[in-house]
């Protein structure tokens, strides 16, 4: 180990920290794994801010709360280094670019979606995408499933949620109690990181480091929880009751409110938990969009950065476009006033749930009682993820069924881009790219 690797990094500025935050929420593509894994590149191995223990038991905790996993640990990390300023900038940067990213591309979209070049792209991306997934599905489970009890809980998982269709929190509870068992029986296997730690690649000393002590802001205050509840939820009441009082309890914009607020408390497991729900109140319930709408908002949410979950951005923008809420001379602005709301309602709860509840896991990281049921459930999430990856295979290579047909450019799409991810390292932005004109290619021969 070099003599730079062998030192503890320096204090990183607040200013550092934001710029590094605003930098990854454009580059934050390929879902929550691949947005963890990204972290973790940058933030365990190259920079050094946070250990390898550290960031799992950060991560453990989000995986099983409600809201994306990957904003939450970029809140939880912003608060260890910059006290509470700094998370709501790492949370508020990791959404940002992407809710004006999906803003212009709903506006986009209505106006010339049935353009032949936008099929064209669609058609490249969603292979590459799915490429996406199962790289990122390896990388994570390259970290997380250390030896062969972790691996069982991992198939245990997927066999329970792609042939038995098991919700996925009672997956979670399963797996949290396999954990809490094995911790018990094998505890060596059940340590953060699958109990095999001496294994791991030395990244060398880092500045929030295994045996750093927590930092006085991040130790737990009963004064400090109450007073964090209290403000969290006067951010949710007076913009709901100011909603109120301008437009009515039956208002579009109030009812988005209301309906988000709820979806936010339901996605444990990631976007894809919560997409059905989403489906049902926003297509069948409410009417704001056509499946067809639907289908196609989470395709953009799929090739923009920040979390899948902004999928709600495009589906407030396109109801409060397509039925004005301000009328037709305004509606660009009433879809737009529409995706900032539902991004404030689906997110602030996750802000929350890190600020308030991260003094308390940061008492118990270096407890086992606590932190093996986590791993348990960090193996069982792999198993989810490669159940994922499954899901965008099938909906891409045979996109009508199976008697449809096997849609062979699209497959080999897909197979250039693992190679291109896997083989030759490439960055997803380039390969998103290539994959995009390789649609275009594929549109314009038929």
């Amino acid at each position: 180990m070099t003599d730079s690797a062998s030192a503890v990094p320096a204090r990183v500025s607040f200013v550092t920290a934001f710029y590094f935050w605003l930098k990854l929420g454009f580059i934050s593509f390929g879902g929550p794994a691949g947005q963890i894994a990204i972290m973790h590149q940058e933030l365990v191995e190259r920079r050094r801010w946070i250990s390898e223990r550290r960031f799992l038991h950060a991560l453990n905790y989000c995986m099983v709360l409600p809201g994306p996993e990957a904003q939450q640990l970029a809140i939880y990390i912003g608060w260890l280094l910059h006290r509470y300023w700094g998370g709501i900038a790492a949370g508020v940067l990791f959404v940002l670019p992407s809710l004006f990213i999906l803003i212009a591309l709903s506006w986009l979209y209505i106006a010339y979606g049935e353009q032949p070049l936008v099929a064209g792209l669609f058609y490249g991306i969603k292979p590459a995408v799915t490429a996406i997934v199962l790289q990122a599905a390896q990388r994570i489970g390259s970290r997380a499933l250390k030896n062969n009890w972790l691996w069982a809980i991992a198939a245990a998982a997927f066999v329970a949620i792609f042939a038995l269709e098991v919700p996925f929190p009672l997956i979670v509870l399963g797996a949290a109690l396999a954990g809490f068992i094995g911790g018990r029986l094998a505890p060596q296997h059940f340590a953060v990181g699958g109990g095999h730690a001496g294994h791991q690649r030395n990244y060398g000393p880092a500045l929030i480091d295994d045996d750093t002590p927590t930092p006085a802001h991040a130790r737990f205050r009963l004064s400090r929880l109450f007073m964090l509840l209290l403000v969290g939820g006067l951010l949710w009441l007076l913009p709901m009751a100011l909603l109120c009082a301008l437009f009515g309890w039956q208002g579009t914009l109030t009812q988005m409110a209301w309906f988000f607020t709820k979806a936010a408390l339901l996605t444990f497991g990631g976007a894809y938990a919560v997409l059905p729900y989403v489906y049902q109140g926003a297509v069948g319930h409410y009417g704001w969009l056509t499946p067809t709408q639907m289908i196609d908002g989470l395709a953009l949410g799929e090739t923009t950065p920040g979390p899948l979950i902004m999928v709600v951005a495009f589906v407030g923008f396109v109801g409060a476009y397509v039925q004005p809420v301000f009328g037709p001379e305004s509606a660009f602005v009433g879809g737009a006033l529409a995706a900032a709301l539902v991004t404030w309602f689906t997110f602030l709860p996750s802000f929350l749930f890190i600020l308030a509840g991260g003094p308390l896991v940061e008492s118990t990281h270096n407890e086992l009682k606590f932190t093996a049921p986590l791993t348990g459930i960090t193996a069982a999430v792999v198993g989810v993820i490669v159940n994922l990856a499954l899901f965008f295979a099938w909906h891409v290579l045979w996109p009508q069924g199976w008697s449809g047909g096997f849609e062979w450019p699209a497959a080999l799409i897909a197979l250039l881009a693992a190679l291109a991810l896997l083989w030759f390292k490439r960055g997803v932005i380039e390969v998103l790219a290539g994959a995009a004109l390789l649609g275009l290619l594929v549109q314009a021969l038929r």
